[in-house]
């Protein structure tokens, strides 16, 4: 029996120090399945056709699971929430990269999260900000602005960077501002909601609103490509309900600190699969200015978990 129970005990401690890494690197897929389905839908009905899958899953599946739903009051916070952290985030991305921005980049930009937090939020909240994390912050914008000086059209051509405009960057931005106060507002009033019900709420929330903009603001054509079915289902299936499953088995098995730690890792993730699927190239200073806006995000990211 003891000889059994070892290789087992040591396939769960592999399978544990693993799932944080397995996490980001399947977070890092979102941005190149984004792409992989544009091609065939426009952003927001690919999006809101993404949600209505989700909430066909997670509705039924928070109830059999006998979740603990929160009152109406709690459940108006959670919708907010949703609508920050799903619909602007992740619309903002799609809506980027199907104005030309590349996977890589788009990634890039949202991955500033910490540092935006450590630079504004935080102080509104009154948690003092390190010398350490203003050094993250000054590396991670260094690295921004390499990266978009290596993306700038020769020539000019019409349009401010080589592939996409000025217009694409701020919706990648308004992605960035909207899951940075999404973290700070789930914070404030939803600490203690039932995971699974309000999944279920926010995913629901997100659905609704980036449905109706896309029936205000699009044709909702659909080209019912492989390539955007198994867009779809990927980034329903494995993203919206598998990562987040396994993000709640992390945070129950304590290993929620190792996921922060390793989010500034998806960037050069999302690049190399980029790169790969779609050819998307990045030149030396593109490169080197990841590199430096990674270390800046690392920075601020272990200095807030040394600090917890």
């Amino acid at each position: 029996m003891a000889s059994s129970a070892t290789p087992t005990s040591a396939t769960l401690a592999l399978a544990t120090r693993a799932a944080p890494a397995v996490f980001v690197c399947l977070w890092a897929t979102g941005f190149v399945f984004a792409k992989l389905g544009l091609p065939y839908v426009e952003p927001l009905t690919f999006l809101a056709l993404r949600f209505v899958l989700v909430v066909a899953i997670m509705v039924p599946a928070a109830v059999l699971l006998d979740a603990a739903w929160p009152g109406w009051r709690t459940a108006g916070h959670v919708a907010v929430v949703g609508l920050l952290m799903h619909g602007i985030y992740l619309g903002g991305v799609f809506v980027a990269i199907s104005l030309g921005m590349t996977a890589g980049l788009a990634a890039l930009l949202v991955s500033l999260q910490p540092l935006l937090t450590a630079a504004l939020v935080g102080p509104l909240l009154g948690e003092r900000v390190t010398a350490r994390q203003i050094l993250g912050l000054v590396l991670g914008l260094a690295g921004v602005a390499m990266v978009l000086s290596g993306k700038l059209a020769p020539g000019g051509g019409g349009t401010l960077f080589a592939g996409f405009g000025l217009d694409a960057v701020a919706c990648a931005l308004a992605s960035l501002l909207a899951i940075t106060l999404g973290v700070v507002y789930q914070k404030r009033y939803c600490a203690d909601v039932d995971l699974r019900a309000g999944s279920a709420i926010q995913y629901a929330a997100a659905a609704l609103a980036v449905g109706a903009a896309a029936l205000l603001f699009e044709t909702n054509a659909v080209v019912w490509h492989p390539e955007l079915i198994l867009a779809i289902g990927w980034l329903a299936l494995v993203l919206s309900v598998g990562a987040v499953s396994l993000l709640m088995l992390l945070i129950r098995l304590g290993e929620a600190s190792r996921v922060a730690s390793l989010f500034y890792l998806v960037p050069p993730v999302t690049a190399v699969m980029a790169f790969f699927l779609f050819d998307e190239r990045l030149g030396p200073v593109a490169l080197a200015g990841m590199a430096v806006a990674v270390v800046g995000v690392a920075l601020v990211v272990t200095e807030r978990r040394s600090a917890a």
